[in-house]
């Protein structure tokens, strides 16, 4: 067990060593694509898209393919607790919020909060 950790320590220096020889000589430049700015790189992608359609190999989802796809996203989205926790939340607040609308509108409806329905009925009748 003693050699197994020695060559994981081993490795793990090594590593580090390259990492901070390469980062001293070279720095931390980015190079080609991701050296451009995003404007940059959006228009090379929508080139290479372009291209692609009018070479026939784009490939361009159908409806049950699309499903699918979107299914693998929510269960991904799902396994994360504090997400769903969130989400929760939020709609929980919404719900909230449009019942105390609801209810204060009724109440008004009824002549309950205002005062002023009141004394209209009382003038029209007079």
């Amino acid at each position: 067990m003693a050699n197994n950790q020695g060559n994981e320590q081993g490795k793990g220096a090594g590593s580090s060593q390259k990492a901070s020889e390469s980062g001293s000589a070279k720095g931390t430049s980015k190079r080609g694509f991701a050296a451009m700015n995003e404007e940059k790189q959006r228009k090379m992608a929508s080139k290479g898209g372009q291209a692609a359609h009018q070479k026939g190999t784009a490939h361009e989802f159908d409806s049950e393919e699309a499903r699918r796809a979107g299914q693998k996203g929510g269960e991904a989205v799902s396994r994360n607790r504090e997400h769903m926790a969130e989400i929760g939340r939020k709609g929980g607040e919404s719900r909230q919020s449009a019942q105390r609308a609801n209810e204060s509108r009724s109440t008004a409806a009824r002549g309950g909060g205002t005062g002023r329905q009141g004394g209209k009925d009382e003038d029209d009748k007079g």
